[in-house]
């Protein structure tokens, strides 16, 4: 039977994803930087959770360049995680300078974007009663 083992995503930041990704509640668990490819491996995922893994890739600029821009399909659609209190979740993103793109108004999902413009979906573990400011909150950009 096949087994999940993690989703990969390009970053063109690997302090900035892992500053999003820590404000989220994943924790780095393996790190691994090739010299002669000249990328970076970073795992995060979250505590108690260990096997749901994503692969942070850091492709190493050229030596003589800048790094490369990823879009559309080259970076991914979007990760999505089940939150304790969605509410917390979303203020301590923002308290980080995360900008809620699609606030939690119904009390059961929200949408946020890691530094490199990747969707993450979070979803309430259950459902909560709407609540403000996010009730009245409006979408900012896209998601």
């Amino acid at each position: 039977m096949p087994k999940y083992l993690h989703t990969m995503i390009r970053v063109t930041d690997i302090d900035a994803t892992l500053r999003f990704f820590e404000l989220l509640g994943l924790k780095e668990i393996r790190r691994f930087d090739s010299e002669q490819g000249r990328f970076t491996l970073v795992f995060v995922a979250a505590p108690g959770d260990e096997e749901a893994q994503v692969e942070l890739t850091y492709n190493w600029p050229p030596e003589d360049g800048e790094a490369e821009a990823y879009d559309g399909g080259r970076n991914f659609g979007h990760l999505a995680y089940r939150v304790e209190n969605i509410y917390e979740t979303c203020q301590r993103l923002m308290d980080g300078g995360v900008t809620i793109n699609r606030p939690p108004r119904d009390g059961h999902m929200a949408f946020v974007r890691t530094p490199d413009n990747i969707s993450v979906e979070l979803l309430q573990d259950g459902h909560l009663e709407p609540a403000e400011p996010w009730k009245s909150m409006p979408n900012t950009g896209v998601w």
